[in-house]
């Protein structure tokens, strides 16, 4: 084999992560932030390949975290290097997450009253602690030097109002566990509605200097349009008051698709900018690494049972969860839907899991054991999902050049799968 290694001969199975799309993500991305004033963050939770931050930090503002881990490798790998903006938002935190996230997030986002609560005094101390650090030019302790980290602290509002049609996507169903209703925040504060400065400071809140939300998955302007005027009926005097800097529209919009109306997003960011006084921030996951990926498999063996069955050395349970999870059938290169064309084939990953199925798809020649199969749009919500369930390998990652050389970055091994156990 040549030591060049391209699409059309890495060793199966693979990630394939394309750098030249990658980069039209995020360039749209950056033109959007430029002329919007947002500031774009990367939603790790869809996509962590972290060897492309360092191409990625030429466009985006930083990244934003599930977790401590998520967090950290954030802060490590573009944070840290590039002098980027490092966000983290969990349904809860321990005390111990929370002595590891404060010397290196930007904004720490809590999702209840009662979060805040927990880690109010540990998180205004440590504020206060590293501004007297600064102040004093201490240069003993690196951590008290003055571009020691000072974060901000947010909390995380439901709107009850989301245009997600799925629940398991939707965080506002009555019953998620995501995100502050505006009944608790009233019940907190014992005050009628609108909230002053006077109120807020003298509050369980003070401390408190942005809001979020995150209520949208795979949409386009029109639903975030109509999402921020709910926004501003139940949260727009917290918005309005001097003590409130940021907000955070979360993620799910597909900014860089065709479709999407970029102009009345850039417009929407600069009137909430100008209204409220506050710098806005979007954390597109999808929109980073849309259609910038491959999972390539190869055909293992052709069973029949009714119709031919394609067994390959990619899983849908193990490599792709979300098909089955949602469930979709992924895009595949050179195939169309069942018999659309004169061979149609059901692809099935090799493990025991009965409904390890890919999907039906025809092709306009008959598939061979060995035969390679290039299923598209695989950068986002994979490497970050798949297991190693059965003891399945789970696939290299590699990285496409524009120039077409592939370069492997990852390989895995028996060890890893150990590992885990």
């Amino acid at each position: 084999m040549s030591d060049r290694f391209t699409l059309e001969n890495i060793p199966t199975p693979a990630f394939v992560v394309d750098m030249e799309a990658l980069r039209k993500n995020a360039s749209i991305l950056k033109d959007v932030a430029d002329r919007s004033g947002a500031h774009i963050l990367l939603a790790q939770k869809a996509f962590s390949c972290y060897a492309t931050y360092p191409a990625l930090s030429k466009y985006l503002a930083g990244t934003t975290a599930s977790g401590y881990h998520e967090a950290r490798l954030g802060y490590e790998e573009m944070g840290k290097p590039f002098g980027k903006e490092t966000h983290v938002y969990a349904p809860a935190f321990t005390s111990e997450d929370m002595d590891k996230l404060l010397p290196i997030c930007d904004h720490i986002i809590f999702n209840s009253i009662s979060q805040w609560k927990t880690h109010r005094d540990r998180a205004l101390s440590f504020v206060k602690s590293t501004r007297a650090a600064a102040g004093s030019g201490s240069t003993e302790d690196p951590s008290s030097s003055k571009e020691a980290n000072i974060p901000s602290f947010g909390l995380r509002i439901n709107p009850e109002y989301s245009e997600i049609e799925t629940d398991i996507y939707n965080p506002c169903v009555k019953g998620s566990r995501l995100g502050i209703l505006r009944e608790l925040i009233e019940r907190e504060l014992g005050a009628g509605s609108p909230v002053t400065a006077e109120i807020w400071d003298t509050s369980v809140f003070s401390g408190i200097e942005g809001l979020h939300f995150h209520t949208h998955c795979e949409q386009g302007f029109g639903p975030l349009s109509r999402t921020i005027r709910v926004i501003e009926e139940r949260f727009g005097d917290l918005l309005s008051l001097p003590q409130i800097k940021w907000l955070n529209l979360g993620g799910g919009h597909h900014i860089t698709k065709e479709d999407y109306d970029r102009e009345g997003l850039i417009s929407e960011v600069k009137r909430l900018s100008e209204k409220y006084n506050v710098t806005v921030y979007l954390e597109p996951g999808e929109a980073v690494a849309i259609d910038a990926g491959y999972l390539i498999g190869t055909v293992m063996d052709i069973v029949e049972n009714g119709m031919k069955i394609a067994i390959l050395d990619v899983s849908a349970a193990c490599h792709m969860p979300d098909v089955p999870e949602m469930p979709y059938r992924p895009p595949l290169k050179s195939a169309f839907d069942a018999e659309e064309k004169p061979y149609t084939y059901r692809l099935a990953g090799n493990t025991c899991l009965a409904g390890d199925v890919i999907g039906d798809y025809s092709f306009e020649e008959e598939l061979h054991v060995g035969d390679r199969l290039y299923f598209l749009d695989m950068a986002m919500y994979t490497m970050v999902k798949d297991n190693t369930f059965n003891g399945m390998p789970l696939p290299s990652v590699w990285l496409l050049e524009e120039g077409g050389d592939a370069v492997n970055i990852k390989k895995f091994s028996y060890d890893d799968f150990k590992a885990r156990l």
